[in-house]
């Protein structure tokens, strides 16, 4: 594995260093599990994909595009009063 230099604010670096200490992992493991989360969009609608193909399959649900929407609606609004600041 190569090591690469990833410049960043001194505030990000400094609030990155907070959270990797807080779950008691070191700097480098947290940007890796980071990056290794994240999705892609395309990512993403793949899984959507998968999923409703899942959910038609086992439980003969099929869920259109509006609910598919509507849900993630209702999500990104959890996660906001989650997150005041993410609003």
């Amino acid at each position: 594995m190569s090591d690469a230099m990833i410049r960043v604010p001194a505030e990000v670096h400094d609030r990155l260093a907070v959270i990797a200490e807080s779950r008691g992992t070191s700097f480098r493991a947290l940007v890796q599990e980071f990056a290794e989360s994240m999705l892609t969009d395309e990512e993403r609608r793949e899984r959507a994909e998968q999923t409703r193909a899942y959910l038609a399959k086992h439980f003969g649900v099929e869920v259109t595009d509006e609910e598919s929407a509507a849900m993630g609606r209702k999500l990104r609004e959890a996660f906001a009063q989650l997150r005041p600041d993410a609003a």
